[in-house]
């Protein structure tokens, strides 16, 4: 979800502003992806890079977090939206990480849509966890390094419950992943968008998902076979 920053400086706005707008631009699409067929939808809010920025910016972008967790939370469980997150939580502030935990807990019984939120995420360090998790798996007997799969590197990601992705979208005319589920999304489609995000709308939303639908996705195979 790529441009509130430049959104808000071309208007003369500071950046937290676009933050702001971005947020209520999560809400519209969360409200419509069911309709659009949307049964899984992965938002990137803040990646393991995103600490970089200044402790003002990053500061207001936890606050948003909360905010949003806070007041979407009757709205998400009346529309049946399961949510949950994936990322390192360990840096986190202790009253986000209990407000994250909570509305997982209470949405965990719905799924209408699944709505997962991707924060202090990054997909080089989600591989790195998973590997140290199953290094331990190795060390304690329990896994036979020998019949290590793909499978078993997979159960230990922040993903494990989740579908791979069939379709990654970046707004704001940026064209890299930037460490964006690196391994669920080997197979994914891409689009890229010139749209900064708070601009993105369910709209063009659906016409991207319109040009998805005609895709020839052949996964490594050939056609017909």
């Amino acid at each position: 979800m790529d441009g509130n920053g430049r959104w808000a400086t071309n208007r003369g706005w500071p950046r937290l502003v676009g933050h702001r707008k971005g947020a209520e631009r999560v809400k519209e699409i969360v409200r419509c992806a069911p309709d659009l067929g949307i049964k899984w939808l992965t938002i990137y809010a803040f990646s393991t890079e995103n600490w970089k920025r200044s402790t003002e910016e990053v500061l207001g972008l936890m606050s948003i977090f909360a905010r949003y967790i806070e007041r979407e939370a009757d709205r998400l469980a009346a529309e049946s939206v399961r949510m949950r997150f994936i990322g390192d939580r360990s840096r986190l502030d202790p009253k986000l990480q209990k407000l994250m935990a909570g509305i997982e807990a209470r949405t965990a019984v719905y799924d209408r849509l699944n709505l997962t939120v991707a924060i202090n995420y990054g997909g080089r360090d989600e591989i790195t966890r998973a590997a140290r998790d199953l290094a331990k798996a190795v060390a304690a007997g329990l896994v036979d390094p020998a019949q290590i799969t793909e499978a078993h590197l997979t159960q230990h990601l922040d993903t494990a419950d989740l579908p791979d992705p069939d379709l990654v979208i970046r707004t704001s005319g940026e064209t890299r992943t930037s460490n964006f589920l690196p391994w669920q999304a080997a197979y994914a489609e891409y689009e890229f968008t010139q749209t900064l995000w708070p601009d993105f709308s369910p709209e063009e939303l659906a016409r991207i998902l319109g040009r998805f639908g005609v895709r020839e996705r052949r996964f490594g195979g050939v056609v017909g076979a």
